[in-house]
């Protein structure tokens, strides 16, 4: 049983459970303990030392992050001790930073920038020693030792949270890095691209690939049609730097902001996340009905980062997979065929954008299998959230003070079942409501499928659909979930029909392109207002988008029929991913 103690932080009593940290009790009086390497539940290894604090009766300074509180203890938080050892610590630290933060993509949003401005470290630090690196931008995740701290958070994060395991802390004193496993480049290892390294890296020593300036060149130019697309999670965060509530951060506005920074057609992702649902959901029907046809589960393919996974770790999976393009995909084949034609445009003039809260769509928009016949990529790029709150305050656009607009038709509307795909469960959740109908021909009550939702890492249920028969589900949200499931597969102790993943955290809502507000997990939140769209919307079924309706009848025929085939549907084999190790 967990006893209670008495102890005073800066002469202010506290009780609480002597498993408590002195960094969560102070925290608890509000009283703020400077951290750069900590995240809770996560690095708590005390690797910064910017914590240490003085403890009545120690000879040295204890870090607070680490070290529980006792009953009796005095401490202080703010000695000149604490004070001055800090101070030398955070020296240390920018001795071997690149300081150029003015062109950094994290000045004003960087940790350490802030700690160096709330100690005023204003003059000379010890001489600075850089390694300068030649960054490489051949992947859409790039790493500048120059600006690594050696917190160790992304080596917890992606061992621990993920297990992927790409990076560790490589050489020794002086001399130590992190930087990929076992010596190996970036694109050579199995990495994910999820991004859950970037959003806990407290700098830029990790950040997704600048293509901001690819999609400036395309507006500007004159013989190009651009085509911009929003996915469902980048809805409820991309005014989060603006300090906007979801409230007031509407789609409609979104839309707005999309069309003052130039784009031609601003169009909305939802309309290809009811395709998808159209396809997935089929594709589903026809598996499980020719059940000794296939392997199972069918797992979704709407996440990038999860097929890499896969891909990489259990590759003897891969047929396991729904064939179905990810949304992203999906509408950029569509804009450069039925849309083109609607508009009588050559779609080599069509540059199609992709605004993702995802750092691995950069990937996949790239790979071999996603283009056309004449070799054109269905998404020519792709950028995160983040991308485009640089992209808008480039352009000095205020979204406080732009009206709402419709987004463009025939690729614009969208309903409540597509707006939740940004949610973990949603995916799920909107391929049930239209295969129920898919064999029923009725809807079933939209709110009927509630047990895939929430944020629990691993969810399951089971569904009658009259006739079809019982239906076994999974959700998992993040890869170490993902794993833990697939190995519990493998031993047998558990089966399922249909199996969504995300590979973040609470699925595309806590995406590794989503803006970065440092120590704190937003997926919940975010998830929270794409469920309150799906509630307020008129149309909840992704069979009842008119626009979906109009393409399958004027241009696509039916689900899973000979053109959808060729446009919608891809073949996860026909590309390679480095190879794990097993037993990770």
């Amino acid at each position: 049983m967990v006893k209670n103690v008495t102890l005073t932080i800066d002469h202010k009593s506290i009780t609480v459970p002597e498993t408590t940290t002195i960094l969560e009790a102070a925290r608890m009086l509000n009283i703020n303990i400077p951290t750069l390497c900590y995240l809770k539940d996560v690095n708590e290894i005390a690797a910064c030392r910017l914590c240490c604090v003085e403890v009545k009766g120690m000879e040295r300074l204890v870090p607070a992050c680490d070290n529980v509180v006792a009953d009796g203890m005095e401490v202080f938080t703010n000695s000149p001790m604490a004070r001055e050892a800090r101070r030398a610590n955070l020296r240390l630290i920018l001795s071997e930073h690149d300081t150029s933060c003015t062109s950094c993509s994290r000045s004003g949003n960087c940790t350490l920038q802030s700690l160096a401005n709330d100690f005023n470290m204003r003059g000379e630090h010890y001489p600075t020693k850089l390694r300068r690196e030649a960054v490489d931008y051949s992947t859409p995740l790039i790493r500048e030792n120059d600006k690594c701290v050696k917190c160790m958070r992304c080596i917890q994060i992606c061992e621990n949270v993920q297990t992927v395991k790409i990076w560790d802390l490589l050489g020794t004193g002086s001399r130590a890095t992190v930087d990929a496993s076992r010596n190996r480049r970036i694109q050579d290892t199995e990495c994910t691209y999820c991004g859950q390294c970037i959003t806990h890296c407290p700098t830029a020593a990790l950040r997704e690939r600048d293509d901001t300036g690819i999609v400036f060149d395309a507006i500007d130019d004159p013989n190009t049609v651009t085509v911009v697309q929003v996915a469902p999670a980048v809805r409820a965060a991309w005014a989060e730097q603006f300090n906007l509530s979801p409230e007031f951060a509407t789609p409609k506005r979104m839309a707005a902001a999309l069309r003052e920074l130039g784009f031609n057609y601003v169009f909305d992702t939802d309309f290809a996340a009811d395709l998808t649902i159209m396809e997935e959901g089929s594709e589903f029907l026809e598996r499980f009905t020719h059940k000794k046809d296939y392997r199972w589960p069918m797992f979704t393919s709407c996440c990038p980062g999860w097929v890499r996974f896969l891909k990489s770790q259990y590759p003897e999976r891969t047929e396991e997979l729904s064939t179905a393009k990810s949304p992203q995909q999906m509408f950029g084949a569509i804009a450069k065929t039925y849309f083109a034609e609607k508009i009588g445009i050559d779609p080599k003039r069509l540059f199609v954008v992709s605004i993702m809260p995802c750092v691995a769509k950069k990937s996949e928009c790239a790979l071999p299998t996603m283009r056309g016949e004449d070799g054109i990529p269905d998404v020519d790029v792709s950028i995160t959230t983040r991308e485009l709150d640089i992209m808008l305050r480039a352009n000095h656009i205020s979204p406080v003070h732009l009206p709402e607009e419709e987004f463009d038709s025939p690729l614009g509307s969208g309903t409540g079942a597509a707006v939740v795909f940004g949610a973990t469960g949603g995916v799920m959740d909107a391929a049930l409501r239209s295969a129920y109908y898919l064999v029923t021909g009725e809807n079933p009550d939209p709110d009927a499928f509630t047990a895939v939702r929430g944020m629990d890492g691993w969810k399951e249920a089971s569904f009658s659909i009259p006739t079809a028969g019982e239906v076994k589900v999974a959700v998992v949200s993040g890869l170490g979930n993902a794993r833990k499931l697939l190995n519990a597969l493998e031993r047998g102790e558990v089966s399922y029909d249909f199996v969504e993943v995300m590979a973040c955290p609470g699925g595309c809502a806590g995406g590794g392109g989503q803006p970065i507000h440092d120590g704190q997990e937003l997926a919940e939140t975010r998830g929270g207002v794409l469920w309150r769209l799906d509630k307020g919307e008129a149309l909840r079924f992704s069979h009842e988008n008119p626009d979906v309706q109009a393409l399958y009848r004027d241009y696509l025929g039916k689900p899973l029929g000979e053109k959808s085939h060729h446009l919608l549907h891809t073949d996860h084999l026909a590309w390679e991913m480095p190879q794990a190790q097993r037993g990770q």
